[in-house]
């Protein structure tokens, strides 16, 4: 008997990324992975508009994706693939989703904000160990989701524009990156919370999740140290001493950092710095999955 293999492609505003599964004991095994740092959001013009550079990005990464699907037998019938925020956000997606099809031959799924935060809560909550009430925390390249959920259940959900790519831009683009730069997303961070800080709060959570790439490239250097993997308050407020040391923009004299991770890192440290201080969070662990793994399981049921 052969086994079905089904894709989750996310064009996320900082990552692509594609995910290969079969079904073993109703659940999906992940059997190959393909990521690339596309950084869409690094694109977008002031009228709104996508450049044709970001967009050529894109595109050739969708076109090595195509072969791979092919090289891993997957049919087009098995294959899901959504946007997020930039995707979103942009004049000419259209454009987009047009040139796309014609390398990938399947249609583009552009998700509405809440519906990222309910498939990265699914994605969490069937890869990660944990019960009681949980605050999941996804840090993309544009846009930020919270979520709060007590098992299968979501009590609150929610998508803010904050985001790495986009906050690079607006408070890391000149070096030498200084104090106050981190005072300013702090600020912006409060400002676009608005009302959900204190929903946030009232509901309460008895730990905190956090999913994807400002989280995970933390927990790699933490892991590349040999230190614990969970996020503090001491951490974030460690690397923000180290950032502020660096000789120069490239971030590269951090120990145990990455340098793929490290044209966003800066941004993703101070939002993260600013949501523990904001909403009094005392630790964050990395979450086992997030939106592809929600995608995955929704494929798994249907496949």
């Amino acid at each position: 008997m052969t086994v079905s293999r089904y894709a989750a492609i996310t064009l996320g505003s900082n990552s692509f990324n594609m995910m290969v599964a079969e079904t073993v004991s109703d659940h999906p095994k992940i059997v190959a992975k393909y990521k690339r740092k596309v950084r869409l959001a690094d694109g977008i013009e002031a009228d709104g508009s996508l450049n044709l550079s970001a967009m050529a990005r894109g595109i050739d990464c969708l076109a090595m994706f195509a072969e791979m699907l092919n090289k891993e037998g997957v049919s087009a019938e098995n294959v899901e693939i959504v946007a997020t925020a930039t995707l979103r956000k942009i004049t000419n997606s259209s454009e987009f989703c047009r040139q796309a099809q014609t390398v990938l031959c399947h249609p583009i799924r552009i998700i509405s904000g809440i519906e990222e935060a309910e498939l990265i809560y699914q994605g969490m909550a069937a890869t990660t160990a944990g019960s009681g009430r949980r605050l999941v925390i996804d840090i993309g390249g544009a846009s930020t989701e919270f979520i709060v959920g007590e098992g299968d259940k979501v009590l609150l959900k929610t998508s803010l524009a904050m985001g790495c790519v986009t906050f690079n831009q607006a408070f890391f683009s000149q070096y030498p990156f200084q104090s106050q730069h981190f005072d300013e997303v702090k600020r912006k961070v409060d400002i676009t919370l608005g009302d959900y800080r204190t929903e946030l709060s009232q509901l309460g959570w008895q730990s905190v999740v956090g999913a994807s790439g400002s989280v995970q490239s933390i927990v790699e250097l933490l892991c590349a140290r040999g230190e614990p993997d969970v996020i503090t308050l001491t951490v974030l407020q460690e690397l923000k001493r180290e950032i502020l040391a660096q000789p120069c923009a490239s971030m590269l004299n951090i120990n145990g950092l990455k340098p793929e991770r490290a044209p966003t890192f800066s941004a993703g440290v101070a939002i993260l710095l600013a949501l523990f201080e904001l909403l009094n969070i005392n630790s964050l662990h990395l979450s086992g999955g997030a939106l592809r793994e929600g995608i995955l399981h929704q494929l798994a049921r249907r496949c």
